[in-house]
């Protein structure tokens, strides 16, 4: 299993918005509001890499009013 943070950037006033749709796709085990540079955080789990970027990042940019996200694959040292 792979796991990630998409860290996201929204429009103004619409991180409440965002984190809901975002919490609702499949793959998403959580998604928050924060404050700082980003506005949403969500936790992601996929079975591999490539199912990562096919099935959850492709959804997550698809949410109306993200302007940016940065993705963080977690590591296990």
């Amino acid at each position: 299993m792979v796991q990630a943070y998409i860290l996201i950037q929204t429009e103004v006033g619409k991180s409440g918005v965002v984190s809901r749709a975002v919490g609702e796709l499949e793959g998403v085990v959580k998604s928050e509001d924060v404050t700082g540079p980003y506005d949403v955080i969500a936790r992601v789990e996929a079975p591999s890499v490539d199912d990562l970027g096919r099935q959850v990042i492709s959804q997550i940019q698809e949410v109306p009013h993200i302007t940016r996200t940065t993705t963080c694959t977690v590591v296990h040292l």
